[in-house]
């Protein structure tokens, strides 16, 4: 394959999934009687820029369809980072009633509703047409579209440059990085800002979080990487944050090449992190695959075990990337009895692969599972507190990254 940063040919595996479906294609019960599509589900590392990547084997324009059923809104701890977040850009920017903020992969409204209630013009873009109705039903003006370069040029000619481009979880869903990021070098006024959000890769080598990839992220960037992808298309990096959502997530300040922005020391010292970590070395990208591979022998063998002694195992979150762990690990609802969500669109769906029934929340109460997965462990936090009810009847939580973990309702752990 072909880098999408640097355009050399890619050859170095870092890590190998094998083969998987899109993990948000839900099931319907009238699905079960067909075979699903699988996809490669391998990850290559450039040894120029070291990007990290995988091929584009399930089109963008297929994973984003009118069906996607990732809605932002359902996700309280997500809504409240969006509001902290134009909480806190807006006095930095000095965005009013003149400014124009656009954001790429606007989802359902849930960030760019905070800045309609400031009085602050804003203009969404979301390729899917379920989660851009809810916005245009909450007023936000959104286009239908996938954010590109010739998109960029239209915005300008009707609503003129940006202050603000907002990227939050996007670039890593993007398959042509180049014109996304010329796109917003495009849109940008000659001193607007961009934020781009996004897990920050060298978590991902430190706490084995290998289920991030699926088939809608195409890249996994660190600075060192993102930094070079901008600096090939007229962006430069002046501020970086370290933000914790999603495992640990980098949300990265950008202008366009010349403007006068100083950078930040922040810069430096996320650059020399990651070269600690030997980021830009090629062998630092070796051995993974042996440390999921355990991790998920030993998934596997706690479910084999419970489920063995007659034990009532629950899921909660029906996540793309607790898709990517059940169907690695080949789990199947005979092991998980269902996964319990609070997104009606999933609810009464089948995961995909793994076939296990999605169910709301208030199965879990019903049914008192003796242990729940936690599968979106990035919010494990916030679910432990929503569903401290099963120690009621004594249930406890599991975690699986990175490394198998039981807790009981009131925060013990317990051994394995």
């Amino acid at each position: 394959m072909i880098c999408r940063c640097c355009g050399r040919e890619v050859c170095h595996v870092f890590l190998d999934l094998y083969a998987a479906p899109p993990a948000n294609s839900f099931l319907t019960q009238d699905d079960l009687g067909r075979t699903e599509p699988y996809y490669p589900l391998c990850v290559y590392v450039c040894e120029y820029c070291y990007l990290v990547q995988i091929d584009e084997t399930k089109s963008a324009k297929e994973i984003f369809n009118s069906g996607y059923v990732y809605f932002s809104s359902y996700n309280e701890a997500f809504v409240r980072h969006a509001a902290e977040y134009v909480n806190a850009i807006t006095p930095q920017l000095r965005l009013n009633e003149s400014s124009l903020v656009v954001e790429a992969a606007s989802n359902d409204g849930y960030l760019l509703q905070h800045f309609k209630t400031k009085g602050i013009p804003c203009l969404g873009v979301e390729p899917s047409g379920s989660t851009a109705e809810v916005a245009k039903a909450k007023g936000i003006e959104t286009i239908v579209d996938f954010f590109t370069s010739a998109l960029a040029e239209t915005i300008v000619a009707k609503h003129g440059n940006a202050d603000l481009f907002i990227g939050n979880n996007v670039v890593a869903h993007v398959p042509n990085l180049a014109d996304f990021l010329t796109g917003i070098a495009t849109l940008l006024k000659p001193d607007g800002t961009a934020t781009l959000e996004f897990p920050h890769f060298l978590n991902l080598i430190r706490d084995v979080q290998f289920d991030t990839i699926y088939h809608e992220h195409f890249s996994y960037f660190s600075l060192l990487s993102i930094g070079e992808a901008m600096r090939r298309n007229g962006l430069f990096v002046y501020r970086v944050e370290t933000v914790p959502v999603h495992g640990g997530s980098l949300r990265v300040h950008c202008a366009k090449e010349g403007a006068a922005r100083a950078v930040d020391a922040s810069v430096q010292q996320v650059l020399a992190e990651e070269v600690g970590a030997g980021l830009d070395r090629l062998e630092t990208y070796t051995g993974l695959q042996g440390k999921v591979e355990s991790l998920c022998r030993t998934f596997l063998e706690f479910l084999c075990r419970e489920k063995a002694k007659g034990t009532k195992i629950a899921g909660y979150g029906a996540a793309a990337k607790g898709n990517t762990l059940l169907n690695y690990c080949g789990v199947k609802p005979y092991l998980i009895d269902f996964v319990a969500d609070l997104t009606p669109a999933k609810v009464g769906k089948f995961l995909p692969g793994s076939r296990i029934p999605v169910r709301g929340e208030e199965k879990i109460a019903e049914d008192k599972p003796d242990y729940v997965v936690i599968l979106p462990w990035n919010w494990e936090k916030e679910i432990k507190e929503r569903l401290q009810f099963i120690g009621a009847w004594g249930g406890k939580f599991v975690t699986v990254i990175p490394t198998l973990t039981i807790t009981s309702a009131g925060g013990s752990k317990i051994p394995t």
